[in-house]
């Protein structure tokens, strides 16, 4: 058989359903004719986002496989994997590549030497009899260790060379890694000392299906927990010890107990320092867990440290404090009362804006609308770059794993769009919904017509204020002298003109009848866009 044909059939024997691509490369047909669907995008860096979104959903348990064409493909490619990179998500990249002897040759875009910085491993398959090999790293790599993209580049002559038919390949298994128990120990010991902990929540646990395992260990030592905005909906956000997530923005919970914390333990996370994560405040007492050693003493000096997948980390640490603590849990209804206390008075101060009857709608209105009117245990959420982020993070309540999806250490505008999409496709029993401004769509849109065509129900519901939210405060003379912040268009005509739903809304009471009735058109199997018109916001809930 032919050397892509291998790599189809590895991507069969490894459960592979979808393949995210764009023309042309030799690996689409391969797949199709081994049962993996292609899915199309318009441009090649919504569906990296998809594969993106389409791993998360799934863990890393399913991953999100792309490939794209030798050249303008990988080129085009680069941001949808940079956004991937930075946010620590598993994807299986398979660009074609130009035939050996060209390489080196300018100007052929060559891919090993321009993803290095954006990929866990990257490669070329430089002979058909290696297929099975790099494959089984390629995935070992996946599903081991610190999640991050993993590209192999195959050269088209390459593709085109036979392999012998009976190759070997086992699918890689999963490692996963407990943390020493002496560091379990010590880390117990320090927690169950501290006056005022808080236990900082991240993606990791979210990837290691940990959420059940969090819960108990909160309960059980009766200490609060927030999230990063990655590992939003890691902790229902509805539980007496949850004080919600934060990064750039974030819960006035947060602020209140972060503040006045003696310890931060860091689960699952990568305690970077960012200016989309919400820092930790010096004089604390710091207990760091991740699984990347890497992440250690990076950017925070940690007293304690922990390695070790998050999920088998808290099973260690529940065992562990029941030890210390001879069997029962501690009380932690003073906690919880004092959570409830600061929630109430942090959202009675937003409340006005969260329930402003104003035109143009306040984009906080739409966000506690939402919060009403769909089935949070049955609806997926993620927002776009800027501001719908920041008006969405601190707001929107999640009470289920992945409800929502948090993302931005890298804040590309449009992302969101493509990252549903892939959602959607993981998890096509729910509502899944992004919210996105109109910078965003511009960056984004046409993939709209991605979901119609490829029949993939989505809700977009868009921020239309017809601007680039606090742009002026970055080019002052610009904006007043030539009006270079202000956007225009008329998105719920673009969403029909792509073979979707769409409504624009302009009353606040139309809000949640708009988006029941959206639903009702993702029910039914075609995307559905509300272009909501939002007048600018300049309030928002900081983390800090």
């Amino acid at each position: 058989m032919q050397a892509i044909d291998a790599v189809a059939q590895i991507l069969k024997t490894e459960g592979v359903e979808n393949l995210f691509c764009f023309p042309a490369n030799t690996l689409i047909d391969a797949c199709a004719k081994v049962g993996i669907r292609p899915i199309m995008a318009r441009t090649e860096r919504t569906l990296i986002n998809m594969a993106d979104g389409f791993s998360r959903i799934s863990n890393g348990d399913r991953l999100g496989v792309a490939c794209v064409q030798s050249g303008p493909g990988s080129e085009n490619a680069f941001g949808g994997l940079a956004q991937a990179f930075s946010d620590s998500v598993p994807i299986l990249m398979l660009p074609g590549g130009v035939a050996r002897r060209s390489h080196g040759i300018p100007t052929h875009f060559e891919a090993v030497p321009n993803y290095g910085g954006i990929t866990k491993w990257v490669a070329q398959v430089n002979f058909p009899d290696r297929i099975p090999a790099m494959m089984r790293r390629a995935f070992s790599l996946l599903r081991t260790g610190h999640p991050a993209p993993v590209m192999l580049e195959i050269p088209t002559d390459v593709a085109s060379e036979d392999i012998d038919d009976g190759f070997n390949y086992k699918p890689p298994e999963k490692i996963k890694p407990a943390g020493n128990p002496s560091d379990i120990t010590a880390s117990v010991k320090a927690l169950l000392a501290a006056e005022s902990p808080i236990l900082h929540a991240g993606q990791g646990v979210l990837y290691a299906d940990g959420t059940d395992e969090l819960i108990e260990f909160a309960e059980l030592v009766g200490v609060p927990v927030m999230t990063t905005m990655a590992g939003k909906s890691v902790f229902p956000e509805n539980h007496p010890l949850s004080l919600g997530a934060s990064g750039h923005t974030g819960t006035g919970m947060v602020k209140h107990f972060l503040g006045k914390a003696d310890l931060v333990f860091g689960l699952g996370c990568s305690l970077s320092q960012s200016v989309m994560s919400t820092p930790i405040p010096d004089g604390k007492v710091l207990i760091h867990n991740s699984i990347d050693e890497l992440d250690i003493n990076k950017d925070y000096a940690a007293d304690y440290a922990i390695i070790g997948d998050a999920k088998i980390v808290l099973g260690q640490l529940i065992d562990e404090a029941k030890k210390q603590l001879g069997g029962d849990g501690r009380d932690s209804d003073a906690v919880a009362e004092e959570v409830k206390t600061v929630k109430e008075q942090w959202l009675a101060e937003w409340m006005p804006k969260l329930t402003s009857d104003e035109t143009p709608i306040n984009p906080y209105r739409v966000v506690w609308d939402l919060n009403q009117a769909v089935d949070r245990t049955q609806t997926i959420v993620t927002h776009d770059s800027g501001n719908p982020r920041d008006q969405t993070l601190p707001f929107y309540e999640a009470i289920t794993p992945h409800g929502y999806i948090g993302w931005g250490k890298s804040t590309q505008l449009g992302y969101g769009l493509g990252l549903i999409m892939g959602a959607k496709m993981a998890a096509p029993e729910k509502l899944a919904v992004n919210i996105m401004g109109d910078a965003a769509f511009g960056m984004a849109g046409m993939d709209f017509e991605t979901a119609a065509r490829e029949r993939i129900p989505i809700l977009t519901i868009m921020f239309n204020n017809s601007a680039l939210g606090g742009y002026e405060k970055h080019m002052p003379v610009a904006t007043e002298r030539f009006r270079t912040k202000f956007l225009s268009g008329d998105y719920a005509k673009v969403a029909e003109g792509l073979g979707g739903y769409s409504e624009k809304v302009e009353n606040p009471a139309d809000i949640i009848p708009a988006i029941q009735r959206a639903q009702k058109e993702t029910e039914a199997g075609k995307p559905a866009l509300l272009e909501i018109i939002t007048r600018e916001e300049t309030d928002f809930s900081l983390g800090i």
